[in-house]
Protein backbone atom coordinates (compact mmCIF):
# COMPACT_ATOMS: atom_id res chain seq x y z
CA UNK A 1 0.00 0.00 0.00
CA UNK A 2 1.35 3.48 -0.39
CA UNK A 3 1.06 5.82 1.78
CA UNK A 4 -1.56 7.65 0.88
CA UNK A 5 -3.64 4.58 0.67
CA UNK A 6 -3.34 3.52 4.24
CA UNK A 7 -3.53 6.74 5.98
CA UNK A 8 -7.09 6.50 8.39
CA UNK A 9 -7.69 8.24 11.13
CA UNK A 10 -10.80 6.80 13.27
CA UNK A 11 -12.88 9.41 15.79
CA UNK A 12 -14.70 7.04 17.53
CA UNK A 13 -13.01 3.76 19.24
CA UNK A 14 -15.95 2.26 21.30
CA UNK A 15 -17.08 -1.29 20.54
CA UNK A 16 -17.36 -1.30 16.98
CA UNK A 17 -14.65 1.54 16.12
CA UNK A 18 -12.25 -0.17 18.20
CA UNK A 19 -12.65 -3.34 16.93
CA UNK A 20 -12.35 -1.17 13.35
CA UNK A 21 -8.88 -0.41 14.54
CA UNK A 22 -7.57 -3.46 15.43
CA UNK A 23 -8.59 -4.80 12.31
CA UNK A 24 -6.41 -1.94 10.53
CA UNK A 25 -3.76 -1.81 12.71
CA UNK A 26 -3.31 -5.72 12.39
CA UNK A 27 -3.63 -5.50 8.56
CA UNK A 28 -0.75 -3.10 8.21
CA UNK A 29 -3.01 0.26 8.20
CA UNK A 30 -1.52 3.34 9.79
CA UNK A 31 -4.30 4.30 12.17
CA UNK A 32 -4.59 7.53 14.15
CA UNK A 33 -7.56 7.08 17.07
CA UNK A 34 -9.14 10.10 18.33
CA UNK A 35 -11.49 9.11 21.55
CA UNK A 36 -12.53 10.89 24.83
CA UNK A 37 -12.54 7.60 26.67
CA UNK A 38 -8.98 7.07 28.03
CA UNK A 39 -9.69 3.56 28.32
CA UNK A 40 -10.56 3.36 24.77
CA UNK A 41 -7.37 5.12 23.84
CA UNK A 42 -5.15 2.77 25.81
CA UNK A 43 -6.96 -0.38 23.84
CA UNK A 44 -6.37 1.79 20.84
CA UNK A 45 -2.58 2.29 21.68
CA UNK A 46 -2.19 -1.19 22.51
CA UNK A 47 -2.98 -2.58 19.28
CA UNK A 48 -0.70 -0.19 17.58
CA UNK A 49 -2.66 2.64 16.55
CA UNK A 50 -0.87 6.52 17.32
CA UNK A 51 -3.17 9.16 19.45
CA UNK A 52 -4.43 12.26 18.54
CA UNK A 53 -6.53 14.19 21.18
CA UNK A 54 -8.72 15.98 19.35
CA UNK A 55 -10.79 15.30 15.98
CA UNK A 56 -9.00 18.36 14.45
CA UNK A 57 -5.40 16.66 15.50
CA UNK A 58 -6.97 13.26 13.83
CA UNK A 59 -7.55 14.66 10.57
CA UNK A 60 -4.32 17.21 10.23
CA UNK A 61 -2.15 13.63 10.99
CA UNK A 62 -4.01 12.17 7.80
CA UNK A 63 -1.41 11.92 4.55
CA UNK A 64 -2.70 13.32 1.13
CA UNK A 65 -5.82 11.26 0.16
CA UNK A 66 -6.25 9.57 4.05
CA UNK A 67 -10.01 9.11 5.41
CA UNK A 68 -11.21 9.79 8.24
CA UNK A 69 -13.68 7.42 9.91
CA UNK A 70 -16.56 8.61 12.07
CA UNK A 71 -17.62 6.69 14.47
CA UNK A 72 -19.49 8.08 17.47
CA UNK A 73 -23.41 7.41 18.20
CA UNK A 74 -25.51 9.88 16.72
CA UNK A 75 -25.84 12.70 14.14
CA UNK A 76 -25.29 15.75 17.23
CA UNK A 77 -21.89 13.29 18.28
CA UNK A 78 -21.25 13.19 13.80
CA UNK A 79 -21.48 17.13 13.98
CA UNK A 80 -19.37 18.09 16.77
CA UNK A 81 -16.89 15.75 15.37
CA UNK A 82 -16.65 17.18 11.96
CA UNK A 83 -17.96 20.65 12.66
CA UNK A 84 -17.34 21.59 16.72
CA UNK A 85 -15.16 23.45 18.26
CA UNK A 86 -12.43 21.01 17.87
CA UNK A 87 -14.07 19.31 14.98
CA UNK A 88 -11.74 17.69 12.05
CA UNK A 89 -13.37 19.76 9.29
CA UNK A 90 -11.13 22.65 9.45
CA UNK A 91 -7.98 20.67 9.04
CA UNK A 92 -9.26 18.51 6.04
CA UNK A 93 -7.90 19.02 2.58
CA UNK A 94 -8.99 18.56 -0.41
CA UNK A 95 -8.52 15.21 -1.65
CA UNK A 96 -9.31 13.68 1.78
CA UNK A 97 -12.73 11.51 2.17
CA UNK A 98 -14.57 11.08 5.34
CA UNK A 99 -16.81 8.03 6.38
CA UNK A 100 -19.73 8.05 8.19
CA UNK A 101 -20.39 4.81 10.36
CA UNK A 102 -22.76 5.91 13.20
CA UNK A 103 -26.83 5.13 12.32
CA UNK A 104 -28.17 8.33 11.65
CA UNK A 105 -31.10 10.07 9.87
CA UNK A 106 -31.01 10.01 6.25
CA UNK A 107 -31.09 13.91 5.67
CA UNK A 108 -28.44 14.45 8.22
CA UNK A 109 -26.10 12.20 5.81
CA UNK A 110 -27.33 14.36 3.07
CA UNK A 111 -26.75 17.64 4.77
CA UNK A 112 -23.29 16.71 6.53
CA UNK A 113 -22.13 15.30 2.96
CA UNK A 114 -22.87 19.05 1.11
CA UNK A 115 -21.12 20.85 3.85
CA UNK A 116 -18.17 18.65 3.11
CA UNK A 117 -18.48 18.97 -0.57
CA UNK A 118 -18.17 22.50 -0.07
CA UNK A 119 -14.51 22.07 0.81
CA UNK A 120 -13.66 19.58 -1.62
CA UNK A 121 -13.89 16.43 0.49
CA UNK A 122 -15.40 13.27 -0.36
CA UNK A 123 -18.43 11.66 2.12
CA UNK A 124 -18.58 7.91 1.96
CA UNK A 125 -21.93 7.04 3.65
CA UNK A 126 -21.04 4.06 5.30
CA UNK A 127 -23.49 2.67 8.05
CA UNK A 128 -21.74 -0.99 9.40
CA UNK A 129 -23.77 -4.06 10.61
CA UNK A 130 -22.90 -7.03 12.31
CA UNK A 131 -21.21 -6.20 15.84
CA UNK A 132 -17.44 -5.79 17.52
CA UNK A 133 -16.37 -9.59 16.67
CA UNK A 134 -17.67 -9.44 12.83
CA UNK A 135 -15.54 -5.70 12.83
CA UNK A 136 -12.43 -7.54 14.07
CA UNK A 137 -12.53 -9.83 11.81
CA UNK A 138 -13.17 -8.36 8.65
CA UNK A 139 -16.92 -9.94 8.37
CA UNK A 140 -19.40 -7.31 9.04
CA UNK A 141 -21.81 -5.47 6.63
CA UNK A 142 -20.81 -2.07 5.50
CA UNK A 143 -23.50 -0.40 3.46
CA UNK A 144 -21.82 2.24 1.25
CA UNK A 145 -23.28 5.06 -0.56
CA UNK A 146 -20.74 7.26 -2.49
CA UNK A 147 -19.91 8.24 -6.21
CA UNK A 148 -18.46 5.70 -7.79
CA UNK A 149 -15.22 7.26 -8.56
CA UNK A 150 -14.85 7.91 -4.96
CA UNK A 151 -15.71 4.39 -3.88
CA UNK A 152 -13.05 3.00 -6.48
CA UNK A 153 -10.35 5.28 -4.58
CA UNK A 154 -10.74 3.89 -1.66
CA UNK A 155 -12.03 0.19 -2.39
CA UNK A 156 -8.89 -1.16 -0.83
CA UNK A 157 -9.60 0.31 2.93
CA UNK A 158 -13.27 -0.58 2.48
CA UNK A 159 -12.07 -4.48 1.49
CA UNK A 160 -9.85 -4.28 4.73
CA UNK A 161 -12.68 -3.63 6.86
CA UNK A 162 -15.19 -5.84 5.26
CA UNK A 163 -15.97 -8.93 3.29
CA UNK A 164 -19.45 -7.57 2.74
CA UNK A 165 -19.33 -4.47 1.35
CA UNK A 166 -22.57 -3.46 -0.41
CA UNK A 167 -22.36 -0.60 -2.94
CA UNK A 168 -25.71 0.64 -2.28
CA UNK A 169 -25.87 3.93 -4.79
CA UNK A 170 -23.89 7.17 -5.36
CA UNK A 171 -26.21 9.25 -3.26
CA UNK A 172 -25.17 9.92 0.23
CA UNK A 173 -27.90 8.95 2.76
CA UNK A 174 -28.73 5.97 0.67
CA UNK A 175 -26.41 3.81 2.85
CA UNK A 176 -28.11 5.64 6.12
CA UNK A 177 -31.48 4.39 4.44
CA UNK A 178 -30.96 1.07 4.17
CA UNK A 179 -29.21 1.02 7.37
CA UNK A 180 -32.50 2.13 9.20
CA UNK A 181 -34.68 -0.52 6.97
CA UNK A 182 -32.24 -2.99 8.23
CA UNK A 183 -32.25 -1.99 11.78
CA UNK A 184 -35.84 -1.79 12.16
CA UNK A 185 -36.07 -5.40 11.09
CA UNK A 186 -33.43 -6.20 13.81
CA UNK A 187 -35.63 -4.46 16.35
CA UNK A 188 -38.63 -6.38 15.45
CA UNK A 189 -36.65 -9.62 15.53
CA UNK A 190 -35.25 -9.09 19.13
CA UNK A 191 -38.45 -8.03 20.27
CA UNK A 192 -40.25 -11.11 18.92
CA UNK A 193 -37.71 -13.84 20.06
CA UNK A 194 -37.54 -11.66 23.62
CA UNK A 195 -41.47 -11.95 23.73
CA UNK A 196 -41.16 -15.85 22.54
CA UNK A 197 -39.31 -17.00 25.13
CA UNK A 198 -40.90 -14.78 27.71
CA UNK A 199 -43.62 -17.05 26.72
CA UNK A 200 -42.17 -20.03 26.89
CA UNK A 201 -41.39 -19.50 30.30
CA UNK A 202 -44.85 -18.94 31.24
CA UNK A 203 -45.93 -22.47 29.25
CA UNK A 204 -43.20 -23.88 31.95
CA UNK A 205 -40.76 -24.88 29.27
CA UNK A 206 -36.66 -24.46 29.09
CA UNK A 207 -35.38 -21.95 27.76
CA UNK A 208 -32.23 -23.13 26.48
CA UNK A 209 -34.10 -25.92 24.93
CA UNK A 210 -36.65 -23.55 23.60
CA UNK A 211 -33.99 -21.85 22.31
CA UNK A 212 -32.66 -24.70 20.82
CA UNK A 213 -35.59 -25.37 18.86
CA UNK A 214 -35.85 -21.63 17.49
CA UNK A 215 -32.39 -21.59 16.22
CA UNK A 216 -33.26 -25.22 14.17
CA UNK A 217 -36.53 -24.15 13.39
CA UNK A 218 -38.32 -21.52 11.59
CA UNK A 219 -38.03 -18.69 14.13
CA UNK A 220 -34.68 -18.18 14.06
CA UNK A 221 -32.72 -14.80 13.71
CA UNK A 222 -29.16 -14.35 14.29
CA UNK A 223 -29.50 -11.43 16.40
CA UNK A 224 -32.11 -13.21 18.34
CA UNK A 225 -29.94 -16.17 18.99
CA UNK A 226 -26.61 -13.60 19.54
CA UNK A 227 -28.86 -11.64 22.14
CA UNK A 228 -31.09 -14.18 24.00
CA UNK A 229 -27.60 -16.78 24.21
CA UNK A 230 -26.34 -13.56 26.55
CA UNK A 231 -29.44 -13.41 28.32
CA UNK A 232 -30.54 -16.93 29.47
CA UNK A 233 -26.55 -16.35 30.65
CA UNK A 234 -27.16 -13.31 32.59
CA UNK A 235 -24.76 -11.45 30.89
CA UNK A 236 -25.52 -7.94 29.99
CA UNK A 237 -22.60 -6.12 29.37
CA UNK A 238 -23.15 -3.83 26.71
CA UNK A 239 -22.20 -4.88 23.60
CA UNK A 240 -24.94 -3.63 22.13
CA UNK A 241 -26.50 -0.67 24.26
CA UNK A 242 -30.33 -0.69 24.48
CA UNK A 243 -30.37 3.11 23.54
CA UNK A 244 -28.94 2.44 20.14
CA UNK A 245 -31.70 0.28 19.03
CA UNK A 246 -33.96 2.64 20.22
CA UNK A 247 -32.54 5.48 18.66
CA UNK A 248 -32.79 3.61 15.22
CA UNK A 249 -35.94 2.22 15.32
CA UNK A 250 -37.11 5.77 16.26
CA UNK A 251 -35.63 6.63 13.12
CA UNK A 252 -36.67 4.39 11.47
CA UNK A 253 -39.98 4.49 12.16
CA UNK A 254 -39.93 8.56 11.65
CA UNK A 255 -38.19 8.00 7.88
CA UNK A 256 -41.33 5.25 7.58
CA UNK A 257 -43.80 8.47 8.17
CA UNK A 258 -41.91 10.53 6.24
CA UNK A 259 -42.78 8.33 3.30
CA UNK A 260 -46.29 8.09 4.00
CA UNK A 261 -45.70 4.55 4.85
CA UNK A 262 -46.88 2.92 8.60
CA UNK A 263 -46.45 -0.79 8.87
CA UNK A 264 -47.98 -2.62 12.13
CA UNK A 265 -44.72 -3.86 13.73
CA UNK A 266 -41.92 -0.84 13.68
CA UNK A 267 -44.05 1.50 15.63
CA UNK A 268 -45.08 -1.28 18.17
CA UNK A 269 -40.87 -2.35 18.80
CA UNK A 270 -39.81 1.22 18.96
CA UNK A 271 -42.10 1.50 21.64
CA UNK A 272 -40.66 -1.21 23.20
CA UNK A 273 -36.96 0.15 23.00
CA UNK A 274 -38.29 3.25 24.67
CA UNK A 275 -39.84 1.63 27.66
CA UNK A 276 -37.01 -0.28 28.15
CA UNK A 277 -34.78 2.38 28.65
CA UNK A 278 -37.22 3.88 30.77
CA UNK A 279 -37.12 1.35 32.90
CA UNK A 280 -33.46 2.22 33.72
CA UNK A 281 -32.33 -0.38 31.55
CA UNK A 282 -30.70 1.75 28.46
CA UNK A 283 -27.01 1.36 29.55
CA UNK A 284 -27.30 -2.32 28.95
CA UNK A 285 -27.10 -4.78 26.54
CA UNK A 286 -30.50 -5.04 24.43
CA UNK A 287 -30.43 -8.56 25.66
CA UNK A 288 -32.43 -6.97 28.51
CA UNK A 289 -35.21 -7.13 26.72
CA UNK A 290 -36.12 -11.13 27.85
CA UNK A 291 -35.70 -10.22 32.02
CA UNK A 292 -37.71 -6.86 31.35
CA UNK A 293 -40.42 -8.55 29.11
CA UNK A 294 -40.14 -11.27 31.99
CA UNK A 295 -40.88 -8.99 34.26
CA UNK A 296 -44.35 -7.69 33.07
Amino acid sequence: MSQASCSVAMVGAGNMGGAMVARLCSQGWTVVVCDIDPARRQQAAAVGARLADTPGAAARALHEGGVLIVCVVDSVQTRDVLFGPQGAAADLLPGHAVMLCPTIAPQETETLAAELAQRDVACIDAPMSGGPVRARDGSMSLMVASPKAVLARHQRLLAALSGKVFQIGDRPGDGARTKLVNNLLAGINLVGVAEALALAERLGLDLATTLDVIEQSSGQSWIGSDRMHRALAGDFAPRAHVTLLEKDTRLAVEAAAAAGFSGPLGGAAARVFAQVHAAGKGDLDDAALLPWLQGL
